[in-house]
């Protein structure tokens, strides 16, 4: 029996105040643009992230894909961290779907773009290369074992693809992690950004959807990808209700899961076997290394335990998250402890 599942935010499920409000939600029909539940939480998300309008979309993947859809056209290029999500974890839909050139750009240990890999990216006016339209960053990043990006180094970002005419778009997934880890507002993080997205059903612990910002004339084309993907909703209020419950009560408490996160890590570091660096674990999100060709072996020899963590072969994933008690988070601990020393002997 599966006890505790850290294998990501992802599998939180909304909190009984969240219940309550989509049960009572006002409804209305979306694709006609009449539900008002769902109109209030794109403008508030909209006015918190410092931008014009905003958009209800299913997932975080599909906001990052409206937004290089609605921003790069067939045959363009658009610059992404080799780390990043939309490069590796999102079924090359961009690429599938958008016919848009996906360029990596070298990221650092956390999450960094350094201003002048992105400038020398950027491809000359050739009719043997693709344009480049748009550079994409993200926040907290995901393969940096959540590393948060401060206010200095979105813009240094941000600066060196406008100065190089791109737009630039932020995967915001937990930007709120980002924000309260760092201890600034979040539009601090976003308003040298031209578009961004983040999610709801992660660490803000909403069953569904994610949210797209940006100017009106952005989401207006941002919306019409939307339909074209099948995702013109129609009493979507009924999960955006959560949404708003997530955007007043739920964005505080990812200090929880930050604390969380860096107290397990700080006893996995006296494990043998384990790699990992507490002083790196700066939000909810625990990469650590194990031997190699152990981890599928240890991830399997957690569930037996009763824990869920994320597989691989010499690089694991824990994520702390909204649900889970301190008690839970010591039984982890010990299980952990426990397969290791079986991996070791």
């Amino acid at each position: 029996m599966i006890r505790v599942d850290l294998r990501s935010d992802t599998v939180t499920h909304p909190s009984p105040e969240m219940r309550t409000a989509m049960y009572e939600a006002e409804l209305g029909d979306d694709v006609y643009g009449d539900d008002p539940t769902v109109n209030e939480l794109q403008q508030r998300a909209a006015d918190m992230l410092g931008k014009e309008a905003g958009l209800f979309v299913s997932s975080g993947t599909q906001g990052n894909l409206v937004s290089v859809l609605a921003q790069a056209q067939r045959g363009d290029e658009v610059l992404v961290g080799d780390q990043c999500h939309i490069m590796n974890s999102e079924a090359g839909g961009t690429m599938v779907l958008g016919s848009v050139v996906l360029y990596p750009i070298k990221t650092d240990d956390f999450g960094f773009l350094e201003p002048n890999l992105i400038q020398e990216a950027v491809k000359p006016r050739d009719y043997h290369k693709p344009p480049t339209r748009l550079l994409t960053i993200e926040n907290t990043h995901n393969g940096s074992s959540g590393r948060a990006l401060s206010p200095e180094q979105m813009k240094a970002m941000a600066d060196a693809g406008h100065e190089k005419d791109l737009n630039v778009h932020l995967d915001g997934a937990r930007l709120f992690n980002a924000a309260v880890a760092l201890g600034v507002p979040v539009s601090e993080l976003t308003e040298n950004v031209d578009t961004a997205t983040f999610c709801l059903s992660k660490g803000l612990s909403c069953p569904i959807g994610s949210i797209v910002v940006g100017s009106k004339d952005f989401i207006e084309e941002a919306d019409r990808w939307r339909k074209m993907l099948g995702s013109g909703m129609r009493q979507v209020g009924i999960v955006a209700a959560a949404g708003l419950v997530a955007l007043d009560s739920m964005i505080d408490r990812l200090q929880e899961d930050h604390d969380s996160a860096r107290h397990i890590a700080s006893r996995m570091a006296d494990m043998k076997g384990i790699s990992v660096d507490p002083e790196h674990i700066q939000t909810n999100i625990i990469r650590f290394g194990v031997p190699e060709h152990t981890g599928d072996q240890i991830a399997a020899r957690m569930k037996e335990e009763g824990v869920y963590i994320n597989a691989g072969d010499s690089d694991l994933r824990i994520v702390t998250h909204y649900g889970v008690s301190s008690e839970d988070y010591e039984f982890t601990i010990s299980a952990l402890d426990k397969v290791m020393k079986e991996i070791a002997s």
